[in-house]
């Protein structure tokens, strides 16, 4: 795909989801400490169902290290709605743990320093990074952007790694932030993984799915 194209298909995307880089519905919000503990919740579930426990968990865990003290019997009561709870728990303790003894108690602004830190890996690195930090080092793929960018065009591939590397070199670095959560919100409302919404679809003149008749490429 060209880059001219690939331009126009974000700014169709922009205009039918003007909210979707401001949304208050995502765990990528707060300070860098939070979104980093929301964003290693985040998997396996919804967006919706972290934010619950955002209140309880960082009102009785405020900073790394109250959370890193915490002990998963403690911990797991808060986290219990999200499913696969008793992993969670050890997990953002552990990643607190890290946070406090490798970082002085502050989140890394650096994706290499990041990636040391248990339950991180590029997606919620990137989410980190920008959402936490301001800081454009590339663009987290979770199954929404995977999906849509082989479903677009954008990759030819479903490895996540050549998928990031794919999008960072058709797009421009100040739109890769907000990527995310743009073919997010466009995979939620129409471009679903069941059944796609072709006919509704403001960018279906330029997407390969569609102009393939819903072939799977």
């Amino acid at each position: 795909m060209q880059k001219k194209t690939a331009a126009r298909i974000y700014s169709l995307l922009l205009q039918n989801y003007p909210d979707a880089r401001e949304s208050p519905v995502t765990v990528g919000r707060g300070s860098p400490f939070e979104v980093l503990i929301l964003t290693i919740l985040s998997a396996q579930t919804t967006d919706r169902a972290v934010l619950l426990v955002k209140k309880p968990l960082f009102t009785r865990y405020p900073t790394p290290t109250a959370l890193a003290m915490a002990k998963t019997d403690d911990v797991e009561p808060i986290i219990h709605s999200l499913g696969y709870y008793h992993a969670k728990a050890r997990h953002i303790i552990a990643a607190a743990q890290k946070v406090v003894a490798d970082f002085g108690g502050i989140v890394p602004k650096t994706m290499a320093e990041l990636l040391t830190i248990p339950g991180v890996g590029r997606k919620t690195a990137n989410i980190v990074l920008y959402h936490g930090h301001g800081r454009n080092e590339g663009i987290a793929v979770d199954t929404h952007v995977r999906r849509l960018a082989q479903r677009i065009g954008f990759s030819e591939t479903d490895n996540v790694t050549v998928i990031e590397r794919d999008l960072m070199a058709l797009f421009l670095k100040d739109m890769w932030g907000d990527m995310t959560d743009v073919l997010i919100a466009h995979g939620r409302a129409c471009c679903t993984a069941k059944k796609p919404l072709c006919d509704r679809c403001p960018i279906s003149m330029y997407c390969r799915y569609f102009q393939n008749d819903g072939k799977k490429i």
